[in-house]
C-alpha cells in the first residue's frame, strides 16, 4: 500500500488541477483541452527520447562541419517522418574556422607546455574521440606573446578597478582569470581595454570542481583537465557581426545584402583561451607578488597572489582564423486548424562544442520527441487550432547567430504572428526544475507543471519545484530572463513573449565531458526527464495553440513593475539619494486596476460559452501586441538593436538580466544625465500598455477602471 501512496498524491493533485478553470479557455474548449492533454501526455516516451539523444551524440558536431550538417539532416528527416512541414533556412555568417593553432607554457622559471586538452578516461569512450578539439575560446584574437602574469579574479569590470587602485598594472602583462562573474567575452574585452597583451581563462575549483563535490568520472564535478570553451564575442548586437539588424541571407542567393568590411568590426586583438584549473595551478602557486583582496582566493591549495613577478613568463600563442560559412535553420510547421497565421514558436540549437548531450542536444531530443508525439495526434485529427513551429538553430555557440538571423529575415511576420517563443537549450540536465520567463507567460509556466507528474516522486513538477521558492512567497522560483541563448532576438528585438524552462543539475559545460556517458550516469539514468519535460513544453504550447483567449497573466506586467522599479529606485538612490519612482510606480498602480479589469471582463466573457471565432481573432491580435508596448525605436544607449525597454542582458556581463535597461545603463555610469528622459521613454512605454488593455477590455464589452486609458 505504501508504494501506491505517490500515486495517489499525484492523481489527487492532477485531478485537482483538471477541475481549475484554465486561464483562456471557455468550459467547452477546455473540457477538449484536457481530452487532448490526456491523448499526448500517453504518447511520450522515454524510449524515443533516449534514440533521439543517442543519435545525435555519436560525433562532435561543432557548426559549419560536416558532422554538424548530418545532426541537420536527422532533424528534417524526423520532423518529416512525423508528418510536419519542414523548411531549411540558410545564411551566410562569419565564423571562427575552429579553434586554429593554441599553445600555453611555462617559460621562466622553467620550461614546461601546460595541458589544454581534457585527459582521455577509460570508461569513456567518447573521451578518446579523435574529432574533440583542445579547449578554444571562438573570437579570440591572434597573437604570441611571452609576458609576465597578473591574477584579475573573475575579470570583471570591478576587477580590473580594484587592480588599478591597488596599483597592479595589466598592460603588456597576460591575465589570469576565473570563469564566474560575468560572460567570458567581457573578460577579453575589459583585459584588452586595461592593456593586456593577452587572456588565460579557466573553472576554479572552488566555483566548479573538487571544492563542490567529487570530481568526474567519480562524480559530476570539473576535474583538473575539464576546460570550458565558449564564444568570446561582444559587439553591442546579437548575431552575425557583418550584418546587424539584416539577416545573413546567401552570400549567392537573389536578395543581397550588404555586409560589414571584418576588418571595421570591434572584435578581441588580443589572444584568448581557457585553460584547466590543473594548468592555471602550475602558474597560481609560482606567483610571488602581493596576496589577492578578500573574495578573490579561489579553491586552489596555496595563498592567491596578484602578480607573477619578475622571475614568472608565460607563453601565449593562439593564431585564429574566421571565415564565411554556411549555417542553417531548420523548422518545423504544424499548421493549425482555425488561426494559421497565430505562431507559437519552440526552439532549441544542436550545435555543440563537442557532443552536445546536455548542451544543446537534450533539449533538442526532447523537442524531436515533441514533434511525434504532437504529429501523431495530427495525423489522428487532433490539429492545433493555432500553427505550431518547432525550430533548431545553428551557430548558437559562436554568438547566438543562427535563431538571430531567422528573425531579422521574419521580423515584420513575427511582429504580427508570433504568439510566444519558448527556449529548449539544454532543457533536460539534471534533477531540478527551472525557469525564466517574460511577464505574460508565467502563469503559464506555472499551472502547466501542476498538471505533469514529476517521475517516481508522488508529486507534480510544480510540486517539486515549489522546493526553490524563497522566504515570504507561495509560487516556485521563476526568474527572468536575461542574454546567453536564443530567446534573445525574439524576446528584445522583435518583442515575442519568451520562456526558458527545464531541468538543471552539475553539468560538464563546454567541455568534451558532455557526452553520453556523462549524461546516463548523471544527468539522467532513465531518460524519464525528458518525457517529463516534453509533457511541460507540449502542455504550455498547447494550451497557447488551443486556448479561445491567449492565457497571457496580463496583472503580472504590474507586479512585476513594481518590483523592477523599487529595485531600479534603490540602484540610483546610492549616487543620487533623491531619485524617486513615485510617479512611475503611481502609473503602475492604474495599470494594475486595468488589467484585473480585463481579466475580469475575460472571465465573464469566457463563462458566456464558445466565443465569437471573428470576435477571438480580434482580440488576440491585440492580446499580441502588448509585449511591444515596451517596444522602442531608439533601442538602448549601450545598443540600438536591443529595442526592448522592459528587458535585456546586461552589456557588461551578457548573462544577467537587466530588467528596465534604459535605466539599469545610466545607473551602471552612475549618471544623472539621462534620468529624466528615461524616466519620460517608460512613462510612455506604461502608458502605452494600459491603453492597449484598456482597449481589450472594452472590446470584451467590459469598461476600464476610473484613470485607465487616456481617451
Amino acid at each position: 500500500m505504501k508504494h501506491l501512496l505517490p500515486l495517489l498524491a499525484t492523481a489527487l493533485a492532477l485531478t485537482t488541477h483538471a477541475q481549475t478553470p484554465f486561464t483562456g479557455f471557455a468550459p467547452a474548449t477546455q473540457a477538449k483541452q484536457q481530452a487532448y492533454e490526456q491523448a499526448f501526455k500517453a504518447a511520450t516516451s522515454a524510449e524515443r527520447f533516449k534514440a533521439h539523444l543517442q543519435a545525435m551524440c555519436q560525433v562532435p558536431h561543432l557548426a559549419g562541419t560536416p558532422e554538424n550538417e548530418k545532426v541537420r539532416d536527422y532533424l528534417v528527416q524526423t520532423m518529416k517522418a512525423a508528418g510536419w512541414q519542414v523548411d531549411v533556412y540558410p545564411h551566410d555568417i562569419l565564423l571562427p574556422k575552429g579553434p586554429g593553432d593554441i599553445a600555453v607554457e611555462l617559460v621562466e622559471p622553467v620550461r614546461q607546455p601546460l595541458n589544454i586538452r581534457e585527459y582521455i578516461v577509460p570508461d569513456d569512450k567518447y573521451s578518446s574521440h579523435p574529432g574533440l578539439t583542445p579547449g578554444w575560446n571562438a573570437w579570440s584574437g591572434s597573437g604570441d606573446v611571452t609576458a609576465g602574469v597578473v591574477y584579475a579574479n573573475f575579470g570583471r569590470k570591478e576587477d580590473f578597478e580594484k587592480l588599478a587602485e591597488l596599483g597592479v598594472s595589466v598592460r603588456g602583462k597576460i591575465v589570469l582569470a576565473r570563469y564566474g562573474g560575468n560572460f567570458r567575452g567581457y573578460k577579453a574585452k575589459f583585459a584588452q581595454a586595461a592593456g593586456a597583451a593577452g587572456l588565460l581563462i579557466y573553472t576554479d575549483p572552488d566555483d566548479t570542481g573538487y571544492r563542490k563535490g567529487i570530481p568526474f568520472p567519480e562524480g559530476p564535478q570539473h576535474n583538473e583537465s575539464t576546460i570550458q570553451r565558449g564564444s568570446l564575442l561582444t559587439v553591442p548586437f546579437t548575431g552575425d557581426p557583418l550584418t546587424p539588424f539584416e539577416p545573413a541571407l546567401p552570400l549567392d542567393g537573389k536578395t543581397k545584402i550588404k555586409r560589414a568590411d571584418p576588418a571595421t568590426v570591434d572584435f578581441h586583438q588580443i589572444p584568448v583561451t581557457p585553460i584547466p584549473y590543473g594548468s592555471a595551478q602550475k602558474i597560481l602557486e609560482r606567483m610571488t607578488g602581493a596576496g589577492v583582496p578578500p573574495g578573490w582566493q579561489g579553491g586552489l591549495p596555496f595563498a592567491y597572489r596578484l602578480d607573477g613577478g619578475p622571475a614568472l613568463k608565460v607563453r601565449l600563442m593562439v593564431k585564429q582564423e574566421k571565415v564565411m560559412t554556411r549555417v542553417h535553420q531548420v523548422v518545423g510547421t504544424l499548421p493549425g486548424a482555425e488561426f494559421p497565421d497565430e505562431w507559437v514558436i519552440l526552439g532549441s540549437h544542436y550545435d555543440a562544442w563537442g557532443f552536445g548531450a546536455m548542451d544543446p542536444n537534450s533539449g533538442t531530443a526532447m523537442l524531436l520527441s515533441l514533434t511525434e508525439s504532437l504529429g501523431k495526434l495530427a495525423q489522428g485529427g487532433q490539429r492545433p487550432r493555432r500553427t505550431l513551429k518547432v525550430a533548431h538553430w545553428d551557430a548558437e555557440e559562436a554568438g547566438v547567430i543562427g535563431s538571430t538571423e531567422y528573425v531579422e529575415q521574419f521580423r515584420d511576420e513575427l511582429s504580427r504572428k508570433a504568439v510566444a517563443y519558448f527556449n529548449a537549450d539544454a532543457a533536460v540536465t539534471g534533477k531540478t526544475f527551472v525557469g525564466q520567463a517574460s511577464p505574460s507567460l508565467k502563469t503559464l509556466a506555472l499551472e502547466a507543471t501542476k498538471a505533469v507528474p514529476y517521475p517516481d516522486s508522488g508529486k507534480t513538477v510544480y510540486e517539486h519545484w515549489l522546493s526553490s521558492r524563497k522566504p515570504g512567497t507561495d509560487e516556485p522560483a521563476l526568474g527572468n530572463l536575461g542574454g546567453g541563448s536564443d530567446h534573445i532576438a525574439f524576446y528584445m528585438h522583435v518583442g515575442v513573449p519568451s520562456l526558458n524552462v527545464g531541468t538543471t543539475g552539475p553539468t560538464p559545460y563546454h567541455s568534451v565531458y558532455d557526452d553520453l556517458y556523462y549524461y546516463e550516469k548523471f544527468a539522467n539514468p532513465t531518460y524519464a526527464l525528458g518525457p517529463m519535460v516534453e509533457q511541460v513544453f507540449g502542455t504550455m504550447a498547447t494550451r497557447l495553440a488551443n486556448a479561445d483567449l491567449l492565457p497571457y497573466d496580463v496583472t503580472r506586467y504590474a507586479t512585476d513593475l513594481t518590483t523592477h522599479l523599487k529595485a531600479v529606485e534603490e540602484r540610483i538612490r546610492r549616487y543620487k539619494p533623491d531619485f524617486s519612482v513615485k510617479t512611475l510606480l503611481a502609473q503602475v498602480e492604474t495599470l494594475k486596476g486595468t488589467a484585473a479589469a480585463y481579466e475580469a471582463a475575460a472571465r465573464q466573457h469566457l463563462a458566456t460559452g464558445a466565443p465569437d471565432r471573428a470576435r477571438t481573432a480580434a482580440l488576440n491580435e491585440a492580446l499580441r501586441g502588448l509585449e511591444k508596448a515596451f517596444l522602442d525605436e531608439k533601442g538602448m544607449a549601450f545598443g540600438a538593436w536591443y529595442r526592448s525597454l522592459y528587458a535585456a542582458p546586461d552589456p557588461n556581463s551578457g548573462y544577467a538580466d537587466w530588467m528596465l535597461p534604459a535605466f539599469q545603463y545610466e545607473a551602471s555610469l552612475k549618471s544623472t544625465t539621462n534620468l529624466s528622459a528615461i524616466e519620460i521613454r517608460y512613462a510612455g512605454a506604461i502608458q502605452n500598455l494600459t491603453d492597449r488593455i484598456a482597449a481589450l477590455t472594452r472590446q470584451l464589452g467590459g469598461a476600464a477602471p476610473v484613470g485607465g486609458a487616456r481617451k
